[in-house]
């Protein structure tokens, strides 16, 4: 007599992803690290749970020397793409703080997760997003870490601000005219001499264009330095926006400015006050208003540049004037003008609002990893040799490098990265250029 087999369950398999982090490097080096204790806990977790299913896949994901404040990090950027083409059913950590310290990060974390049926799981701390109890808990612990992260960040904020109160250099390029030494600057007399010779030429002629050609005649450069990892960066010819950063820097003084307040230094000065004086009211006349426009004309960054979201037509910049004076610049669509706005409903857009709002959209931008490689891409077909971590340190450069810029050397920039700005009702798209990625680079290693 034949009996019938009972079909035997088959459990499905749960392909797991570990994932290590650690904030320095310290250790690396060592046989058994932080890193390689963090993946032992995560697989002798997933094997406990063979009889579920679960195996680990053959690919590591381990980000040494990265911060969990960012989601910007290569081994983490390369488990996501893993999750989206449907090759990872959960993520195994060490501990929540592994994966992120941000909540607003882990909740961005967590919704890809979820449209991707993924799961997440912490060893040490027993739980997972797959039960409403693991999330609250996940929430309450990540909100924890991120307060730990807030106060470390206080915390170096006070010692940074204490130690440039006291006039101690805090790091980064040194000044032309001045070397770094145990956190202090001290005088390159040769280069002191060149800084003298630019505000002495700048007080003679008052020409920025003049004074140029004449540094470049007499090979006068950017100052050339080797960071503490040894990342050596070359002094490119002097240009009109970095000739006014020198001119404007007042450490020349022996000063240094922390949050526009002027601190003694410990340095010596280079420059005398009187020189520096002649100097800046020179810059003052040149700074005047409307003194770099021709009569009449007010400055658009975003002209040519920007369309309506709607329709598609171009929006024209335009303004209003009472006593002769400039009182509020807008964009407005050229449908809306011609016509009227019950053809097109987008509104008038405040000028200084759009370009503020362009501004930060493009500072964000130069921040994502695709952006990062499209610039060390154009970078590289002009000069190969330029190292990827030289690019990088360079856009990270922009937001001291900009406020240090006058408006129109800011507008000249805008027009350089941006393609097109598309308005709509409730926000804008930005395009990029892709050009003006690797410019952008060579214009910020030479300030």
């Amino acid at each position: 007599m034949n009996r019938k087999k009972t079909p035997t369950a088959v459990t499905p398999k749960v392909r797991c992803a570990v994932y290590t982090r650690k904030s320095t490097e310290e250790g690396l080096d060592q046989e058994f690290n932080s890193l390689e204790a963090q993946r032992e806990a995560c697989l002798a977790y997933i094997n406990s749970q063979k009889s579920e299913g679960w195996l680990p896949v053959a690919d590591r994901f381990d980000d040494p020397g990265y911060s969990g404040g960012t989601l910007n990090r290569p081994a983490l950027q390369r488990l996501l793409v893993e999750i989206k083409a449907g090759k990872i059913d959960c993520i195994v950590t060490y501990k929540l703080d592994r994966l992120t310290r941000s909540l607003l990060d882990f909740s961005k974390l967590i919704e890809v997760l979820d449209q991707h049926h993924v799961t997440f799981v912490s060893v040490t701390q027993s739980f997972a997003t797959t039960t409403s109890m693991g999330r609250l808990t996940l929430n309450i612990l990540l909100s924890f870490a991120q307060f730990e992260r807030e106060t470390t960040a206080d915390r170096i904020r006070d010692k940074y601000a204490a130690s440039r109160k006291k006039g101690i250099w805090m790091g980064g390029r040194p000044p032309l005219g001045y070397d770094v030494r145990n956190r202090e600057l001290v005088v390159n007399e040769r280069e002191a001499e060149q800084v003298r010779h630019i505000f002495r030429r700048f007080a003679e002629c008052g020409s920025p264009t003049q004074v140029i050609k004449d540094l470049r005649a007499s090979g006068i450069r950017n100052k050339s330095w080797t960071t503490a990892e040894g990342v050596f960066f070359d002094g490119k010819p002097i240009q009109k926006a970095s000739l006014y950063h020198i001119l404007k820097n007042q450490v020349y003084l022996g000063e240094v400015v922390y949050q526009d307040v002027t601190y003694p230094g410990r340095h010596q000065p280079i420059v005398s006050r009187e020189l520096w004086d002649r100097v800046h009211g020179l810059i003052a006349e040149h700074n005047r208003p409307n003194s770099t426009l021709p009569r009449g004309q007010t400055p658009f960054p975003l002209k040519g540049l920007v369309r309506c979201g709607h329709c598609g037509m171009a929006m024209r910049p335009s303004h209003t004037r009472r006593g002769g004076q400039v009182q509020y610049r807008y964009y407005l669509c050229m449908n809306a003008a011609r016509t009227s706005h019950d053809q097109c409903p987008l509104p008038s857009v405040p000028a200084l609002e759009l370009e503020r709002l362009v501004l930060e959209r493009v500072h964000r931008l130069l921040k994502a990893p695709e952006v990062i490689a499209r610039s060390i891409h154009q970078v590289h077909k002009a000069d190969p040799e330029v190292s990827e971590r030289e690019i990088i340190a360079l856009l990270a450069r922009l937001d001291p490098v900009w406020e240090q810029l006058f408006p129109l050397e800011q507008n000249r920039l805008l027009k350089l990265l941006v393609e097109r700005v598309q308005v709509h009702v409730n926000g804008i798209d930005l395009q990029l250029r892709v050009q003006g990625l690797g410019v952008l680079v060579d214009e910020l290693a030479n300030h």
